[in-house]
């Protein structure tokens, strides 16, 4: 049943995502932005005044910095990024010697997303690094362990954002037994930073406009969160894993904050900041039992 699904349908969020992140210093965000609306030209508007607009460009450039946090600090060289969608993280790390990463998402995505690479491509990424892009079904786990594969010896980083609020609770299982088999092989780490809770308060949702709660809606994106940190917690140890370390948000990181801040009175900045979490980054690493 879970071969079957359409998993096509969520790559318009990832074009939509990359036009957000545009207002960002995220890299190569902007320049990819403009060759998404060529050959119309790309200009963020930073003179919007939307509170909610700032606030969802704010959690997703923190949720992308979350998981270069969590990166820095480990020996591992082999990263492998699940459903990447247009983000360039692989073509940033390669920046640096001695990487091998294998960026990968659905087949419509990968095939705009090599154009986009070899539109970025600049003399700083001819390293003795080495940047693959190929399609995944990340449930699919012949394919899985094809890409695997393509890794030299050593341990492996799996990294993903934006792809568990995807996934019902069998496939969430699913992706943990197939990462879960990898890891114990050849050791390392899985980052996610889909750690979502349910939002039970509508001032919360990101998805600010109709067309975005109706997308929410098709893909029962809230269902499909965690009812707690707790329950998270829970649920990845009974699938065998243990949270190695929690990311911590770095507000000197996030260029958006300003305008976010500008935008804001001082009342409802007071309200923003009283408000639980609804999202953390966890490095996984195998439970040991």
């Amino acid at each position: 049943m879970i071969m079957d699904r359409n998993f096509n349908t969520i790559s318009p969020s990832a074009k939509s995502l990359l036009l957000l992140k545009g207002f960002t210093n995220i890299p190569f965000a902007r320049e990819a932005a403009g060759l998404m609306t060529y050959p119309e030209p790309y200009r963020p508007d930073f003179e919007i005044k939307d509170i909610k607009f700032w606030a969802k460009i704010t959690h997703f450039e923190s949720r992308y910095w979350s998981i270069d946090q969590l990166l820095s600090g480990i020996p591992v060289k082999n990263i492998l990024e699940l459903s990447s969608g247009f983000s360039f993280r692989g073509l940033e790390m390669i920046k640096r010697n001695g990487f091998h990463y294998i960026d990968t998402d659905l087949p419509e995505v990968i095939a705009l997303k090599k154009n986009f690479i070899n539109g970025l491509w600049n003399d700083d990424c001819n390293t003795g690094s080495i940047l693959e892009t190929l399609p995944l079904n990340a449930l699919n786990e012949e394919e899985f362990n094809e890409i695997v594969s393509r890794f030299p010896k050593g341990e492996i980083v799996i990294v993903n954002e934006g792809l568990l609020m995807y996934l019902d609770n069998s496939e969430k299982e699913k992706l943990c037994k197939i990462i879960h088999n990898i890891l114990k092989v050849r050791g390392g780490f899985w980052i996610t930073a889909d750690i979502y809770t349910k939002n039970i308060r509508e001032d919360l949702n990101i998805a600010a406009d109709e067309k975005q709660k109706q997308f929410f809606k098709h893909h029962n994106i809230e269902g499909n969160k965690f009812n707690s940190f707790e329950a998270a917690g829970l649920f990845f140890n009974n699938q065998g894993f243990a949270i190695d370390k929690e990311a911590h948000s770095d507000p000197a990181k996030l260029s958006s904050l300003k305008y976010l801040l500008r935008n804001t009175e001082k009342e409802e900045l007071i309200k923003i900041r009283s408000r639980n979490k609804i999202r953390l980054t966890w490095r996984l690493s195998l439970l040991n039992k």
